[in-house]
């Protein structure tokens, strides 16, 4: 049993809608490739059928028993072997269609971590969330049809060819008449694709609003503004369900077309094979070939146009995802990144002063905390000007930086779904310690399910300082070589606080960490503590040390009025 999704996926081909359907199948040819395989060979068994039909209705009538016979077992040989090349088709064209759509939501997941915080100045939320939802169904369906594509349209040349060897104007009707119909399809897929194309962007828009007017409701009904936003939406809305109108008539057509073209397709092959059979130009088996093998067209010529549809409806959908592929992040990776290995040694922001040595844990005081966060995004490569052993961060791969150096603030998020997934979602087994050292036991515990309960959107339904010690667990289930806290325990009480920061010591331990944090009972446990004043370190030292020799460090600290 093959597992989705696909560990390693490498890097997918984005130059164009065209190039990323065509890498799809070459990632995945080990299952695409013996599905075409299949797939013809099913068709071919259907496309023989008819013919063997032919034959033996021709023996039947010349008393040859011989061949009858012979026919006959052709015929089950060909039908049982159209039962087990349809079914084996069948289960490689579910994977296909799966792993395409599994890729695609890996691709897109991957690209917006990567874009991070730049994502909604690249991308509209209502796109990165219509390619999750509509269109990678779209791409599963583009790559499922190459199978069913290609195999009926060699069942449409084999029977050109049949009927071409038996009777010339009978296979020059079939010759002319599939393109024709081909051409008459194309017709409405053209249309169908531009009116897919805006509504789909249409929808994005709309997805996007709804997400903004969501999160910003509290603040529309301050200001008095719901109602604009509302109505604003609701007009939109209207304008998306006559795009979707206007889509659907055309999908209509093509699927009338799909029916009744080879429908009229079919009683003219027929009505032209009975007057040559009357004229004796062909027997009565070849008429009956010729009856089946129209109404057999029928299948493989609906299967042709349906593989125009979904290959026009991928490409579309493949075209977003190229786009956001294309997104690119304030923060690009540089054109030879340094080895991995290269990243260790002394973390320095040279603009502030600051120095983190590795294996300790190490406090930011701040008189403006707003400069603390500032040097962590430094430090964490979330903006220029971090150095690790005297090499720029930025002459790594970020991804690199990212799995060696962890940025956790609390602008982070809870995600809708199981808190074991969220919390866990590698299933390291570190979360019972994690959960221990965070003091959210209690969390869990008070929850029915316990860690398999349902998370609602954005944690909405723990307070702020559960979700505080929800997402300090999520950073220590990580475990990264490098731990960057920003107020970790601003919003929880001073008891828990205090287990909090005994904890995190034990936790922590060997482990380079840094803590943006003016709280004492947090400072008390570091090993170092680093005071920034106007943006530059002025004093280093153990908390107690500080607080005797450094006059602005304590009333940073213990909150004391200015003099």
């Amino acid at each position: 049993m093959r597992q989705l999704p696909v560990a390693d996926l490498g890097e997918p081909d984005s130059r164009s809608a065209t190039h990323y359907l065509g890498w799809l199948v070459r990632r995945f040819g080990r299952t695409v490739y013996p599905a075409i395989a299949l797939a013809v060979l099913w068709m071919l068994c259907q496309t023989v059928v008819p013919a063997i039909v032919g034959r033996t209705i021709d023996a039947a009538v010349r008393h040859d028993g011989r061949d009858l016979v012979l026919w006959a077992l052709a015929g089950f040989a060909a039908g049982a072997g159209q039962a087990y090349f349809g079914v084996s088709r069948h289960r490689f064209a579910v994977a296909n269609f799966l792993s395409a759509m599994f890729a695609t939501v890996q691709i897109t997941v991957r690209q917006a971590a990567r874009l991070g915080s730049v994502l909604p100045r690249r991308i509209d939320t209502g796109e990165v969330v219509a390619i999750g939802t509509a269109d990678i169904r779209a791409v599963g369906a583009a790559i499922d049809i190459t199978a069913r594509g290609t195999g009926s349209l060699i069942a449409v040349v084999l029977v050109t060819v049949i009927l071409l060897t038996t009777s010339v104007p009978l296979g020059l009707v079939v010759v002319l008449g599939v393109p024709i119909l081909m051409a008459v399809v194309g017709l409405l897929i053209r249309p169908l694709h531009h009116r897919q194309q805006l509504s789909r962007e249409q929808q994005g828009r709309l997805t996007g609003r709804a997400a903004d007017l969501v999160g910003g409701l509290r603040v529309l009904r301050g200001v008095g503004g719901e109602a604009v936003i509302a109505e604003r939406y609701r007009v939109e809305s209207q304008a998306l369900r006559a795009a979707g109108v206007r889509t659907a008539r055309v999908e209509s057509l093509l699927e009338a077309a799909q029916v009744l073209l080879p429908g009229i397709f079919l009683v003219l092959v027929t009505w032209l094979g009975a007057r040559f059979a009357v004229r004796g130009h062909i027997t009565v088996g070849q008429l009956v070939s010729f009856y089946a093998y129209a109404a057999f067209l029928v299948a493989p010529l609906r299967q042709l146009t349906e593989a125009l549809d979904k290959l026009t409806r991928g490409h579309v959908a493949s075209r977003r995802v190229v786009t956001l592929m294309g997104a690119t992040t304030d923060l690009p990776d540089p054109p030879s990144p340094r080895p991995a290995d290269q990243l260790a040694g002394e973390l320095a922001d040279p603009e502030s002063g600051v120095v983190i040595r590795p294996g300790e844990i190490t406090a930011l005081v701040a008189d403006d905390p707003a400069d603390a966060t500032r040097i962590a995004d430094r430090l964490g490569r979330y903006a220029e000007g971090g150095l690790v052993a005297g090499v720029p961060l930025d002459e790594f791969a970020l991804a690199t930086v990212r799995e060696r150096i962890l940025v956790a603030d609390n602008d982070a998020r809870l995600f809708t779904g199981p808190l074991r997934d969220d919390l866990d979602p590698r299933d390291t087994g570190r979360l019972p310690a994690a959960l221990h050292a965070a003091a959210a036991t209690d969390i869990v515990e008070a929850l029915p399910d316990g860690l398999d309960s349902e998370v609602a959107e954005r944690g909405r339904t723990f307070s702020g300082g559960q979700q505080q010690r929800l997402r300090l667990v999520r950073a220590l289930v990580a475990d990264p070589e490098t731990l960057i806290l920003v107020e970790p325990t601003s919003a929880v009480d001073a008891h828990t606080e205090a287990r909090i920061a005994d904890r995190l010591v034990i936790a922590r331990a060997g482990r380079t960490t840094v803590i943006c944090t003016s709280s004492p009972l947090v400072l008390d446990r570091t090993d170092r503590v680093c005071y920034v004043e106007e943006g530059r370190v002025i004093a280093v030292g153990h908390h107690h040390e500080l607080l005797t020799t450094e006059a602005r460090y304590a009333r940073a600290v213990l909150r004391e009025d200015q003099p």
